[in-house]
This record gives C-alpha cells, sequence and structure tokens, in this order.
C-alpha cells in the first residue's frame, strides 16, 4: 500500500476490455514524508476520488483481477481514502 494525491482523471477512446466504464485517476505516489515518489501512475477507482484528494492505493493484482477480470493489465486500485485529520 502506498498514498498519493489524485492528480486528475485519464480517458481514452481505445483501451483494454476490462477498463469499460471504470475510472481510471492520475495519481502522484507520495513518500512517508509527504514528497512524489516517482512518476504519476494510473489506478482504478470505485471509491469517487476527486483531483487532490490523498488516496491510498495498492498495486495488488489479484485484487484488481477479482474486480475487473484475470486477464487486466491493470496494476493499481484505490484502496482507501484516509481522513486528513492532522494533516495541514
Amino acid at each position: 500500500m502506498q498514498l498519493g494525491t489524485v492528480l486528475g482523471t485519464a480517458t481514452s477512446t481505445v483501451k483494454h476490455p476490462t477498463f469499460e466504464s471504470e475510472k481510471l485517476l492520475v495519481v502522484q505516489l507520495q513518500t512517508s514524508d509527504g514528497r512524489p515518489d516517482g512518476e504519476p501512475v494510473l489506478a482504478f477507482d470505485r471509491l469517487g476520488a476527486r483531483r487532490g484528494d490523498r488516496v491510498i492505493l495498492t498495486s495488488d493484482g489479484d485484487l484488481l483481477q477479482s474486480l475487473l477480470g484475470r486477464d487486466t493489465p491493470g496494476r493499481w486500485s484505490v484502496l482507501g481514502l484516509p481522513d486528513d485529520v492532522g494533516r495541514r
């Protein structure tokens, strides 16, 4: 699991069949002290995260395959939306 910040959404006219009707977010992963960690990633979201939201991501392939199908090439998905208590 890793924290990240939603930069926006991604859209595509041509996509893998398992991506149909799925919301894709562009998320900047973060280190434990809140600094950017590498390049942004695409993550599947069924929880309703929006631009600027912090999210908890997982790269658990089994979880994503159970949601989208065994042949999905997707890697990251939103696992949760953390409370921002104490973060200002």
